[in-house]
């Protein structure tokens, strides 16, 4: 496949709501356990493990392509943020809640 600005970009964006979104499910989901490492742990590492993946599947590619990828990325941490605080509380009612 062939990388330009803009499917990098994309990739990134993909890579960033694949990380944050389940970063937030694992919050969400993670906090009320009663063992939360059991959420935490297997989600960070396959979190980990995609983003890592996709970087090196760009790395070939050019210097320039993984820093569209991680504009990208870092574009979806601002609208995962976003929608996290805009879908409500349904937690504990702490400060900052909806938040990543």
């Amino acid at each position: 496949m062939e990388w330009t600005p803009f499917t990098s970009s994309l990739a990134g964006a993909l890579l960033g709501l694949l990380f944050f979104g389940g970063l937030w499910v694992t919050v969400r989901k993670g906090l009320p356990s009663s063992r939360p490492w059991l959420w935490f742990l297997p989600s960070f590492l396959v979190r980990s493990a995609a983003v890592v993946a996709g970087l090196l599947l760009l790395a070939g590619s050019g210097t320039g392509n993984i820093l569209w990828c991680t504009a990208g990325f870092f574009a979806s941490k601002a609208i995962v943020t976003i929608a996290g605080r805009n879908h409500g509380s349904h937690g504990t009612g702490g400060q900052g809640e909806g938040c990543i």
